[in-house]
């Protein structure tokens, strides 16, 4: 009966995953272009995307190899675009069954990507690891393919062309949020002062000058510890069932 559960689970975080897929599709392809200048094959691409599955690390990362940069550099600068998975880790482990194994619990925290992290949490009460593995088994691959495809076109391809393909993207991370903020105020309050926030810092002199990456952990942790204190959020025992 267990198997049978997990084995939905994950069939359906396979559906889930593959609009995702489309949108890293999309977006991954502009980093294939990037990572052609940095001299990557397209295996060096497909691999090195699907091992970071990461816009701004990888971004970072193709810059680095294109300004023959060193090793050093290339973890210094991945660790503080992608600290903010730190936090997103920490959130998942609240919604794990306390029989889940650790094993389950570090491969949820490699398949975490800011997409995966947001169908993962909206998982009604325990999270099954299996649904958070079928996305990614969908979305992971599409995403290392769409760099791999993007280094054999090059820059072959208008501009344009690859900005319109990326909105994709944005269109299904606000797939995730607006359903759960249509029946919580509180979750809309939340995601209506993080777009305020945002800009607020990305124009407000000094802290313009943080980066994105780090603004982004500076607003999750402000926004999340307000709404946790005015409004928490208690998950039900049994909601998703348990998944050992």
């Amino acid at each position: 009966m267990s198997n049978n559960k997990d084995n939905g689970a994950f069939l359906k975080g396979m559906r889930d995953g593959l609009p995702i897929g489309l949108g890293y599709f999309a977006v991954s392809f502009s980093l294939g272009i990037i990572a052609k200048k940095g001299g990557l094959t397209p295996v060096m691409g497909f691999f090195s995307s699907l091992f970071v599955r990461a816009s701004a690390g990888e971004y970072a990362i193709y810059t680095l190899i294109a300004a023959l940069g060193t090793y050093w550099e290339a973890v210094v600068i991945s660790l503080i675009a992608n600290a903010r998975y730190l936090l997103m880790n920490a959130a998942l482990s609240q919604k794990f069954n306390p029989k889940t194994g650790l094993i389950k619990r570090l491969l949820v925290g490699v398949c975490c990507t800011d997409e995966i992290f947001g169908i993962s949490i909206a998982w009604p009460g325990y999270l099954k690891p299996g649904y958070t593995f079928g996305a990614t088994a969908v979305a992971g691959p599409m995403w290392a393919l769409g760099t791999a495809l993007g280094i054999v076109a090059g820059g072959a391809l208008p501009t344009r062309a690859v900005s319109a393909l990326s909105v994709a993207l944005y269109g299904m991370f606000l797939a995730i949020i607006v359903p759960p903020s249509k029946k919580d105020k509180a979750v809309a309050v939340a995601v209506i002062a993080s777009f305020t926030l945002s800009y607020i810092f990305s124009i407000a002199p000094v802290v313009k000058e943080i980066s994105s990456g780090t603004r982004t952990i500076i607003l999750t942790i402000i926004i999340a510890a307000v709404a946790a204190v005015i409004k928490p959020h208690t998950t039900p025992e049994n909601g998703g069932g348990a998944d050992a």
